[in-house]
């Protein structure tokens, strides 16, 4: 595991430590009391309560013609369809504290597909699963995120941790089936980050949507030439996605 994954989880594990504190001391600080309720962020809840939610998330990649997810990152265009862009979707799960009035904080864990399944495929005779021809970017996360109200309803919210990515395969570079003379000289590693930003309008104490923006960073590995031993970096396969989120808190 390298160094830069190893810093990432620690900035993960420390926020899980640091969160239920940060809660319990916010509460404290209000009143010796139980805290009242009030605020913009969960109004009806005082502060140092929390929630569980759910969410899911559908949205479309950034891709680039040569078949590396993500190795065209200033490709990305709202206005215009590309030809590697796919759509992505994600599920996620968690606990928000509220640390203000204003504020929430929380832990999450989730999984994502970056642009494996074509769902209007139902439809006609393709294949819904298509990762043994797309090998899109796809994985675990683990991480925090927050929320801050700046109304009782519109907030911006920020996410990020530890993304756990499908391995390369180095399916991009031979992609119909002839003797390249690579191979693989060093394995893809799985464990990297991911970040992300977003805004949107809950509609009530317990329902949300919203806009998001999040960026998964995968590692690139290495390709070696078995005539020559030289090696060199695989394609990138680091994916940005824009999408669509639905969330609810109970």
């Amino acid at each position: 595991m390298s160094k830069k994954t190893l810093l990432a989880l620690s900035f993960v594990a420390a926020g899980f430590v640091a969160i239920p504190a940060f809660a319990q001391d916010s509460a404290a600080s209000v009143t010796d009391s139980a805290p009242a309720a009030g605020g913009n962020f969960q109004p009806n809840q005082p502060v140092g309560s929390g929630n569980w939610f759910i969410g899911a998330t559908v949205g479309r990649t950034n891709g680039s013609s040569n078949g590396g997810f993500g190795s065209n990152a200033s490709g990305f265009n709202f206005l215009k369809g590309e030809k590697d862009r796919r759509t992505g979707y994600g599920l996620l799960g968690g606990y928000r504290w509220k640390v203000g009035n204003d504020l929430g904080l929380g832990l999450e864990a989730g999984y994502v597909d970056l642009g494996n399944y074509r769902v209007k495929n139902i439809f006609n005779s393709g294949d819904v699963n298509q990762r043994s021809s797309e090998n899109a970017l796809r994985g675990w996360t683990l991480g925090v995120n927050g929320k801050i109200n700046l109304v009782p309803q519109w907030y911006i919210s920020a996410r990020g941790g530890f993304f756990y990515a499908n391995d390369n395969n180095n399916n991009y570079n031979n992609s119909v089936g002839q003797d390249l003379g690579l191979s693989n000289g060093g394995r893809a590693g799985r464990g990297s980050w991911y970040a992300g930003v977003g805004t949107g309008w809950d509609i009530n104490e317990h329902f949300g949507v919203g806009l998001n923006y999040d960026y998964y960073h995968a590692n690139a590995g290495k390709i070696r030439n078995d005539a020559t031993g030289v090696t060199t970096s695989d394609l990138k396969r680091s994916t940005g996605i824009i999408s669509l989120a639905g969330e609810y808190r109970f």
